[in-house]
């Protein structure tokens, strides 16, 4: 029995054809911005490199996220003395070990971030 998967068109490159023509506006808007098709970059020598940016990527949205909380239970006077020095230098623990990976992985941290197009990008910029 052969994949549904198998019967739908593909273009000459292999990508799949077709799939967003029966919504509304088709795959209308959903243009990259350079109008080239970006491709995935396999190259053996980068997977590394590329596993690690994506987990420090969720890593650095998540230690975002902990911060705004932490800030807004500071300014909500929800913590303790104790309880606020902690988060504190748990943060900026967390901070220097994020430094530390990637400039070990060479990487800036404008390379964590994720392009979401039309809603911009993944971490906001400070």
């Amino acid at each position: 029995m052969q994949h549904p998967a198998n019967d739908v068109p593909r273009g000459k490159d292999g990508v799949l054809e077709g799939l967003l023509d029966g919504l509304p506006g088709g795959n209308a808007g959903l243009a990259r911005p350079s109008g080239r098709r970006r491709q995935l970059d396999l190259e053996p020598d980068t997977v590394e490199r590329d596993l690690v940016k994506l987990v420090l990527t969720v890593v650095e949205l998540l230690r975002q996220l902990m911060e705004r909380q932490a800030l807004r239970r500071f300014d909500e006077g929800d913590l303790t003395e104790d309880q606020e020095e902690r988060i504190g230098l748990t943060l900026m623990l967390l901070d220097d070990r994020m430094t530390e990976l990637r400039e070990r992985y060479g990487l800036r941290p404008e390379d964590l971030n994720l392009d979401l197009g039309p809603l911009g990008p993944l971490l906001p910029r400070d």
